[in-house]
């Protein structure tokens, strides 16, 4: 392990050295973030999973580097000019910008101006006229050059030019000059493409627009850039063009004469022509890295919030997808979310078939004692909500709207026919919303999370990126929430730590043959199930009317031994531990410590044995809407209604009010402070009371407030 590496996460992250370098040996081990910041608290110095995540991403990144330097000292020893004193500059470099600078005059370029002119022998005139000796005559110089390539005195110069303005375009203080200036003073302007000034209008904000970079906050910038990628819009980022050739011109020019102004000449040309769009693209990309990290964090935050919705829990459930013309798909749920019946009822428009949708749905609910219905929040929700709420049942029945983005992308997806191969896209999708009020965590992780319809420009940021952070994400809800495994799916199992695909089914496999396991240890007999899987897997999984009681804890197997000599210590059982508080309170943890094993695990177990199996997401609670506002049209400003919030964004907060469109609370209008991140204020899914400030019924946009409500 490298240790100038680890000094240097150090410094970048300002975490202790040992708790930096044991993490690192945790991860080359096999061991995954989630059970590192769970069962590894004593050997890490008790970090947590972002700070984990952020250990293994700065090491990566040093890695990259490492290959990135193997790669460049191998391309300039083949030219044979590797010196001792280039491969000390690139061994010490840290810095993948440094060292592209480092290696710029030694990669291999495809013919330029400057290397035509070389190959025409004018490379000595360029170092005369670099030289700047006031006394030089540059025709008379130039004239020495001339060939039948090279015919005139102009052409001479222009080549000699080219050459200076390449080299100054390598120059590593010449590089940093004009990237300070970017970094300063850069602009992002905008203008609209020739003609597309009607097939582009919704960029119509940027067909004249002009903004600090360092101030253009991502979402513009993301907005900006899908223009340009659509070509709509022109783009170019620079910094005062006059001010950065005066301040190369300082650095360079050092004569008064005519071979000065010769440089000069090149120094202008060179900027515009390679020095500026060379870093002009690097802040591109800067700026892009940046604005996607915004984005992916906004959309990680929104999905970890949607994960970690609270569950309806084991309940009987009638899911209702609803629709007009083609009915409302009606769906029936037993407590472990298996299908048990379904039809189709015509309760709306054209057909109009009320009495008849209300006898089916009571009869349902009598006849298979429902709990709850789920209905879908898209087309006709609000009517088929208030068809719900004239239904008359012999039992409590709770009726829930159910957001159901991404319901249509699992309908029609291969884990859908897989588990239904037997009924089509409507009657998946219903299944989709009710098993989302029953269980989201469970049933969202068989959709691709960027189908689920939280975040902003997903689909324009780094897709490798945020492919990784959302399933960091989900793996960390997965395993924050612990998994049933009797009734687990493959597709959730697959997200617990240390399993993976091929073990999540062998685990499916298992249970279908063997039965129901009765113990953790039971895993071992699973194919493929080593002890490194079990020992990251086993305190994430848990097993309902277990015989042995941590099985239903996060308590990790491996300390099962300090609970049962607890227990015995104390003269009890386990069961007694959990069940009597005061009897826990006579423990005294020191007494438990050891080399491996310290007051943060001991204080975990405390906490498992307080609350055994309990799921730390809460209680689904429904809620209710204005019943006389339906759909845009009924809405006025100055108008109070609750509503939910279904998205976050940087900008604002998307509100879901009980019509078919989603009001925003734009940052500005959230709080009577200022806040830098609606996340301060709310998340998603929180009921929220809101003013209608304004609606534009020709654009389908309504803004609301959340001020003085």
């Amino acid at each position: 392990m490298n240790t100038k590496y680890i000094r240097l996460i150090v410094n970048q992250l300002q975490l202790p050295e040992k708790s930096i370098r044991n993490t690192l040996e945790l991860l080359e081990g096999g061991a995954t973030i989630p059970f590192i910041s769970r069962y590894r608290k004593e050997v890490t110095g008790s970090l947590d999973e972002v700070q984990v995540a952020d250990i293994q991403k700065e090491w990566k990144k040093l890695q990259d580097l490492d290959k990135r330097k193997e790669s460049i000292l191998q391309s300039i020893e083949e030219q044979g000019k590797l010196t001792d004193e280039l491969r000390a500059r690139i061994e010490q470099t840290f810095n993948m910008t440094e060292l592209e600078d480092i290696y710029l005059p030694y990669k291999r370029k495809r013919a330029t101006r400057a290397s035509k002119a070389r190959e025409k022998g004018l490379e000595p005139l360029a170092e005369r006229l670099f030289k700047q000796n006031d006394n030089d005559r540059v025709d008379q110089l130039a004239e020495a050059y001339l060939t039948d390539e090279v015919p005139t005195i102009e052409e001479a110069l222009q080549g000699a030019r080219d050459i200076i303005a390449e080299q100054i375009n390598e120059d590593e203080k010449a590089r940093n000059l004009v990237r300070q200036a970017f970094k300063r003073g850069a602009t992002v302007r905008s203008k609209v493409a020739r003609g597309k000034e009607e097939e582009g209008a919704k960029y119509r904000d940027y067909f004249d627009f002009e903004e600090s970079l360092k101030k253009c906050p991502s979402h513009r910038l993301l907005a900006i850039r899908r223009g340009e990628d659509e070509g709509f819009l022109r783009v170019l980022i620079s910094p005062d063009d006059e001010d950065t050739i005066y301040r190369l011109e300082q650095k360079f020019v050092r004569g008064f004469g005519e071979s000065g102004e010769q440089v000069k000449m090149a120094i202008e040309d060179g900027y515009k022509r390679l020095l500026a769009p060379s870093i002009e693209t690097e802040f591109r990309n800067i700026s892009k890295d940046k604005a996607d990290e915004e984005a992916i964090e906004v959309f990680t935050t929104n999905l970890r919030q949607l994960l970690l919705s609270a569950p309806l829990g084991q309940k009987r459930v009638i899911g209702l997808d609803p629709g007009y013309r083609t009915g409302c798909k009606v769906v029936v749920l037993d407590e472990s979310g298996n299908l048990l019946n379904n039809t189709t009822i015509f309760p709306h428009p054209p057909q109009s078939r009320t009495a008849e949708a209300q006898k089916t749905i009571e009869h349902i609910a009598a006849t298979m004692d429902i709990d709850a219905i789920a209905v879908g929040n898209g087309t006709a929700s609000r009517e088929t909500m208030a068809f719900c709420r004239t239904l008359k049942f012999n039992r409590p029945v709770e009726i829930f709207l159910v957001n159901e983005s991404g319901a249509s992308i699992y309908s029609a997806s291969d884990i859908a026919r897989e588990e239904f191969p037997d009924h089509d896209v409507t009657v998946r999708g219903a299944v989709s919303i009710a098993r989302r009020l029953m269980d989201p965590l469970a049933e969202l992780v068989k959709i691709d999370p960027k189908s689920i319809g939280v975040g902003q420009y997903q689909h324009d940021v780094n897709q490798t990126k945020l492919k990784e952070s959302l399933d960091q994400v989900v793996e960390s809800c997965v395993n924050s929430v612990g998994i049933n495994l009797n009734t687990a799916s493959k597709h959730l199992l697959t997200y617990v730590s240390g399993l993976g695909p091929s073990l999540a089914q062998n685990i499916v496999n298992y249970r279908a043959e063997q039965g129901q396991f009765k113990s953790r240890k039971e895993l071992i007999k699973v194919p493929r199930m080593g002890e490194k899987a079990f020992e990251q897997c086993a305190g994430f999984l848990r097993i309902r009317e277990a015989k042995h009681p941590l099985d239903n804890t996060a308590v990790h197997p491996e300390s099962y031994h300090i609970v049962e000599k607890m227990a015995k210590d104390l003269g009890s059982s386990i069961q007694d531990l959990i069940q009597d508080a005061a009897l826990r309170k006579k423990i005294n943890l020191r007494s438990y410590t050891s080399e491996t094993v310290g007051l943060p695990t001991l204080n975990d177990i405390m906490k498992e044995l307080a609350k055994p199996g309990l799921d730390p997401r809460g209680e689904a609670k429904p809620v209710e809407f204005d019943k006389n506002i339906t759909s845009i049209e009924d809405l006025k400003e100055g108008m109070v209604l609750t509503g939910i919030v279904n998205n976050i964004t940087n900008f604002g907060a998307f509100v879901d009010i009980g019509v078919k469109e989603s009001g925003l609370v734009h940052i500005s209008q959230m709080a009577n402070r200022f806040i830098k991140s609606p996340s301060e204020v709310v998340s998603l899914n929180q009921e929220v009371e809101v003013r209608v400030m304004s609606v534009d019924l020709k654009r389908k946009r309504i803004q609301l407030s959340m001020k003085d409500v």
